[in-house]
């Protein structure tokens, strides 16, 4: 099982989306979530991140997603699963998320395969890499 969890600032996510920090139109994790949230989000996303596993690209379906934090320090954590079933043999990771946004964005990838653990700092000028098993 390939698991993958993002942790985006709010403000963020609703920049990117909505052009609006602050707006409460999407809800993401609220009672009045709306219907376009996470077709707005996938669709985003799908742009500026993706995961490869040997060589295939994995189709990302949000799993669920939660909320943490408060004010300007709210992140939207989004959790995705894939059945990997061929052993593992590389992973190729794009992380471009916010680079539209902000020039010096910089995110950080963890990846725990096969008892390692490696941290991969990726930006706009640097935005995919790849591992090998």
């Amino acid at each position: 099982m390939l698991t993958i969890n993002l942790k985006l600032f709010l403000t963020d996510v609703n920049e990117a989306i909505v052009f609006d920090p602050y707006s409460n139109e999407l809800a993401f994790c609220q009672p009045q979530e709306s219907a376009q949230a996470n077709p707005m989000l996938l669709d985003y996303l799908n742009r500026f991140f993706y995961v490869k596993v040997n060589g295939q690209l994995v189709d990302l379906q949000i799993k669920h997603k939660k909320l943490s934090g408060e004010g300007d320090n709210t992140a939207l954590w989004v959790y995705f699963e894939h059945q990997q079933r061929p052993p593992l043999a590389s992973l190729e990771i794009k992380n471009a998320v916010f680079t539209d946004l902000f020039f010096d964005q910089n995110n950080i990838v963890y990846v725990h395969a096969r008892g390692e653990s490696k941290s991969l700092m990726l930006n706009k000028k640097t935005a995919v890499h790849q591992l090998a098993f």
